[in-house]
């Protein structure tokens, strides 16, 4: 490292005062060797001369002075020459163990020294690597002879011969004679000078590569051109590599086109060096038999997958200077380098020393240009890169750059002014400050001009050449004229006192952009204008086809109008739950005040409304009715609406601590809770009906009557067996049943009746006891049961369609009764629900405030694009 940079500041020091030896010593040592040459013998005395002199003012002296030139010789000591007859280029080994390349000065040729092989021993796997790396062939001369033996070595390998097994007798056969041919080049001599004269014409670097399904080679040749016209093509170097023994496993079709590709990456390589070394200015033609190649070298490397497109990328950056073309295999010289040939052929193979016979002629005389097409090849040969479609926003008109019309008529109208002021010399002139009405009216005008040019080509183009619309036109009934480029309708208002616009307004289809900012423009200026008025409004100044069905569209998606006139997100009726349609034994799974599955009711009377007096009433309830397995109730909030009423009720569920103290005592007897969704009493709708029902007859029965506790209890038990009496199925018509299923049935095998009592109906009120009060009292609950509730239970009148499911990421209106639509919150559904039946009722809501459980009935889905469903999006 020392010798190389103390190399590089002499040819420094000296590129003034010795320019031909510093560039000699900075380009052409290699450790201590000097390896160079001249065109001339005067530029070679010039040079020894210029060496002897920048070496020594460093105290360096050349020895072993060695040319082919015996007049450059005579300027060196004799004492400083070399006095061998074969120079050895590799002296860093011995010529013992190294088949060396050597250089003989006086005929100016390279020769080839064979090593010395070990004799008497076992022939191994160690012994042929060893023998192997003694195969000193830096050019690549001898290419296709080595390449033998590295194929010979993947073979063991493959084979998974041991290192110091003696090989089987086919294989020590084979190394022996591999070894015997290699004598041939003892008297084998290759021409030093490749060049045709010392100052040729045309200079030019052709390369080729090729492929096996062994091994893959390249090889490049200079040719060059007299100015007497005789050309010389001599080989310059190869490079050879083993085929991985990975690719077997692919189909040949596959395989063979990627080592091809191969091929030519190494003959890329090799070319960058040759480029490099010999500084020399030349064409460059690169030659392959794989049309494969050829086709991928033509296009873009992104076209193709990850292994060709990053090679053909590397390929094209290397040789961009030169050209790739077909080579028919028979000429391609690259084929002897891919499959490997012996010594004794390849001395006397002229294709691999100078090329095919067509590059001693002219150009013309040269393999044509052969044109590729993706019809040649299948598509697993040309290995494209799948192709990924990446959707981006392209804003493909102005209608699209803004999202109100005043928005975009005022950006046209300061683009209109731009151009007007750069068209005006006269500074003074200029229009500037506050966009005017009329900037402001012009701007309008070239919007609708351009959205009709858009809209209706063929019958600008009619009205300009014939003066009329065809007859096939949509706007035929308008009569439209051309009024300064913009289409109007001629109407019948030509004597009316209204402004010229109302007169003639500017048609626009319904289907352009444009149309729906005007609409939009127009519905905010009349304050959320309802659609007659808004029409009116429109139709003042533009006449829009088909105005209705833009009108309707703008005012759905009005967000505002939408918060005044908020529609709840409906779903069909779910399927009944198991609890109701299992057979189960009475208040086995009962919801608060009702039993799920025969509709039997149990009353209790509490003290209060504490914690204590629930747990309580629910002791006394299983100790009569038995300890039930689930109890239904509803969520501590759906109570808001009713709070004057249950206000204590609802302070008794909304606080935690009272809420865990329940379920805990009765998680301790082995019954389970389960709370509905919070604002959602249609979820336990069962139960809920019942209740209601039950406290709004007795609001009306009692009124405001003074009974006493015990009346009060008589009245719920006796309420209670008139709730379990009542039939749980329609009347049959059969004059032979006598009597109807009821909850009774499933408590006692029989219906629950009181004891009978007389009707009281006709008696006055003031003449009745406080016992026959308290009995008529029963007897009018019991008659409005009969007639006002039973007979509505037939009818189902709400939710009886199928909804689209609203979707994770919808914006909806989150409905709160105690505040007006326009206060309600803004929220985003972050979780769905669905029923067994895959329909979604019950949705999780992200607000400013937090996140709620809501049913979707109190919810508003909001009327904007990204909340329409997947077909409506579609269409």
């Amino acid at each position: 490292m020392t010798s190389v940079l103390l190399g590089q500041q002499l040819a420094s020091d000296g590129e003034s005062t010795h320019p031909k030896a510093a560039e000699a010593v900075s380009k052409d040592f290699y450790i201590d060797d000097l390896l160079t040459g001249v065109a001339s013998e005067e530029e070679g005395v010039e040079l020894c001369r210029e060496l002897i002199d920048l070496l020594q003012s460093a105290g360096f002296k050349l020895h072993k002075w060695a040319s082919n030139s015996s007049a450059i010789l005579q300027h060196i000591p004799a004492e400083f020459r070399e006095d061998r007859s074969l120079v050895e280029l590799d002296s860093s080994s011995s010529p013992v163990k190294t088949l060396g390349l050597l250089w003989q000065p006086d005929e100016d040729v390279f020769r080839f020294k064979i090593p010395t092989w070990t004799q008497d021993a076992a022939i191994s796997k160690r012994l042929v690597l060893s023998e192997a790396a003694r195969l000193f062939d830096p050019l690549g001369l001898l290419g296709p002879v080595v390449l033998r033996s590295k194929l010979f070595m993947q073979e063991l390998w493959k084979a998974k011969v041991s290192w110091d097994n003696p090989l089987n007798d086919r294989q020590q056969q084979f190394w022996e004679s591999f070894r015997n041919d290699l004598e041939i080049l003892d008297e084998f001599t290759v021409p030093r000078w490749a060049a045709s004269c010392n100052d040729p014409v045309y200079v030019e670097l052709h390369g080729f590569s090729d492929a096996s399904e062994r091994a893959y080679g390249a090889c490049i040749y200079l040719r060059t051109v007299s100015s007497s016209g005789i050309v010389s093509v001599h080989l310059l170097t190869a490079k050879s590599k083993v085929a991985p023994t990975g690719t077997e496993k692919f189909g040949s079709t596959i395989r063979l086109p990627r080592l091809e590709l191969c091929g030519a990456i190494l003959l890329s390589h090799l070319f960058e060096k040759v480029e490099t070394s010999l500084r020399i200015q030349a064409r460059s033609f690169f030659w392959t038999d794989s049309t494969i190649v050829v086709h991928w070298l033509s296009a873009s490397p992104s076209r193709w997958k990850t292994f060709v497109g990053n090679r053909v990328a590397e390929i094209q950056q290397i040789t961009a200077a030169g050209s790739w073309r077909h080579v028919p295999g028979i000429d391609n010289p690259a084929d002897v380098i891919s499959r490997g040939m012996s010594a004794t052929e390849l001395v006397d193979h002229m294709l691999w020393w100078q090329g095919p016979q067509w590059l001693q002629h002219p150009n013309r005389f040269w393999p044509a240009l052969v044109k590729t097409s993706d019809d040649h090849f299948s598509s697993e040969q040309l290995q494209d890169k799948p192709t990924v479609s990446l959707p981006t926003v392209v804003q493909s008109s102005i209608f699209a750059l803004k999202s109100s019309l005043s928005s975009l008529v005022r950006l046209v109208a300061y683009i209109q002014r731009f151009c007007y002021n750069s068209k005006i010399r006269n500074v003074p002139s200029r229009r500037s400050g506050a966009l005017t009405t009329a900037e402001l009216d012009e701007a309008l005008c070239s919007l609708a001009k351009l959205a009709q040019q858009e809209s209706f080509p063929e019958d600008l183009h009619s009205i300009r050449t014939t003066g009329q619309v065809k007859s096939t036109s949509k706007l035929k009934t308008l009569s439209p004229v051309l009024v300064n480029g913009i289409l109007r309708t001629r109407g019948r208002l030509n004597n009316a006192a209204v402004p010229y616009a109302q007169k003639q307004p500017i048609i626009l289809d319904n289907k352009h952009p444009f149309t729906l900012l005007v609409v939009r423009h127009y519905h905010l200026r009349q304050l959320h204008a309802g659609p007659t008025l808004l029409i009116a409004s429109v139709r003042a100044k533009f006449w829009p086809l088909r105005l209705r069905d833009v009108v309707r569209k703008v005012t759905h998606e009005c967000v505002t109008c939408f918060r005044n006139r908020p529609s709840f997100a409906e779903q069909i009726m779910a399927d009944l739950p198991p609890v109701r349609v299992s057979p189960a034994l009475p208040f086995l799974n009962a919801g608060v005040d009702f039993c799920l599955s025969t509709k039997a009711v149990h009353l209790e009377l509490v003290g209060n409304l504490s914690t204590d007096s629930f747990i309580a009433s629910l002791k006394r309830f299983a100790a009569r009715r038995g300890v039930p397995q689930t109890i239904y109730c509803d969520n501590a909030t759906n109570f808001v609406g009713a709070r004057r009423i249950l206000n204590e009720f609802l302070n008794l569920f909304r606080t935690q601590q009272n809420r865990v103290d329940i379920e805990r005592q009765c998680s301790a007897e082995g019954i389970q809770f389960s709370f509905i969704p919070p604002r959602s009493p249609h979820f336990g709708g069962i139960w809920e009906a019942a209740v209601k029902s039950l406290k709004t007859h007795l609001r009306r029965t009692l009124a405001n009557a003074m009974v006493t506790p015990e009346q009060f209890h008589t009245v719920l038990t006796q309420t209670e067996a008139l709730f379990n009496s009542r039939p749980l199925t329609q009347l049959s018509n059969s004059p032979e049943d006598l009597d109807v299923l009821t909850p009774g049935h499933f408590l006692v095998h029989r219906p629950l009746t009181a004891i009978p009592e007389p009707s009281y109906e006709e008696v006055p009120c003031n003449r009745l006891s406080q016992w026959q009060m308290t009995q008529e009292f029963v007897r009018r609950l019991w008659k409005r049961w009969s007639t006002e509730y039973l007979s509505g239970l037939q009818q189902r009148t709400r939710w009886t369609h199928e909804r689209n499911n609203i979707r994770v990421g919808t914006m909806v209106l989150v409905r709160d009764d105690n505040l007006p639509p326009q206060k309600w919150r803004f929220g985003r559904v972050i979780e769905t629900f669905p029923g067994n039946d895959g329909l979604i009722r019950v949705v999780n809501i992200r607000t400013k405030d937090g996140i709620f459980k809501r049913a979707i009935t109190r919810v508003c889905v909001l009327p904007i694009p990204d909340n329409l469903p997947e077909d409506q999006e579609a269409a």
